[in-house]
This record gives structure tokens, C-alpha cells and sequence, in this order.
């Protein structure tokens, strides 16, 4: 019988044996992806966030095994062959970050909301990232970034 399976940016990979192993610790310590981060552990500062079938999830805090059959979106499956995804771009573009602890989990959570609402106002952005610890304190350059992301997104251009 084969090993359980999911899909991790398009890629088909097998999952570890362990039944103690967390998603983060396959995508970070088994498959090299280095852009969710270990924080808390406990799923509450937002660094682990990834895409579980395209819906924001702390990977800290999911068993592995729970997740065969599903398709997980770490950072670097953001990206395209052509290249970053707007968000990404509109991170460096901004220079948003300090540290880049939190950026993982920002940008994987500003992808899922200009995902869902093309327009955020700068209430709906803050709210959307209250919940991703920021210890560095560049939250006004993130947000920035997040409605550049938004102007990129709706194809009105490089400047916001």
C-alpha cells in the first residue's frame, strides 16, 4: 500500500511515518521549505501560516497525517515560473520588513484577503493581520505593502 500523500505547491510528497509530526515539521524539516516559520508552536502567532486547500492554517498545530489527500500553498509556492506573486513583490517593494520573522504568515494572510476582497480598506487589512504577531513594529510599512499588493492586483499599475 502506497504512503499517504498530499500536494505541497503542486508537487505530490509523501508523508513521514511519524504520526507526532506537525505539517511544519514536513515542509520545513523534510521537504526544505524554509518560508513558514516556527513561533509559538501553538498556532497563535502566524508565522507557520500556509494555505491548507487555499484557506489560511497554522502548520504548527496540524498533525501531518491529517492532511493527506489535501493541497498545501507554503510562501514559495506563491511564486510563479513568470515570477513573485504581487504580494511578495509589493512586501520588497515597500521595504516591509525589519526582522522577516512575521512576513510568512503576513503575506500568506494578505494573499488569502486581496484573494477574497480585491479592495480592502486599510480597517479590513489590519483586521485580517491582527491575528500575526509583528514584533519589530512595521506594521505601517506592511500595510502599505498590502494595498500596494491590492493596486498590482487589480492590474491599475506599479504605483499605489
Amino acid at each position: 500500500m502506497p504512503a499517504p500523500s498530499l500536494d505541497v505547491n503542486g508537487q505530490a510528497v509523501a508523508l513521514p511515518g511519524s504520526a507526532q509530526a506537525t505539517l511544519l515539521h514536513v515542509l520545513r524539516n523534510d521537504l526544505g521549505l524554509n518560508g513558514p516559520k516556527y513561533g509559538c508552536g501553538l498556532g497563535q502567532c502566524g508565522a507557520c501560516t500556509v494555505w491548507l486547500d487555499g484557506v489560511p492554517a497554522r502548520a504548527c498545530v496540524i498533525p501531518a497525517q491529517g492532511v493527506a489527500g489535501r493541497c498545501v500553498t507554503t510562501l514559495e509556492g506563491l511564486a510563479s515560473p513568470a515570477g513573485l506573486h504581487p504580494v511578495q513583490q509589493a512586501f520588497i517593494d515597500e521595504q516591509a520588513a525589519q526582522c522577516g520573522y512575521c512576513l510568512n504568515g503576513m503575506v500568506m494572510m494578505a494573499a488569502a484577503l486581496l484573494a477574497r476582497e480585491p479592495d480592502p480598506d486599510e480597517a479590513a487589512i489590519r483586521r485580517e493581520l491582527s491575528r500575526n504577531l509583528c514584533r519589530c513594529g512595521t506594521h505601517v510599512e506592511i500595510v502599505r505593502a498590502v494595498q500596494r499588493a491590492a493596486v498590482l492586483l487589480r492590474g491599475a499599475g506599479e504605483g499605489a
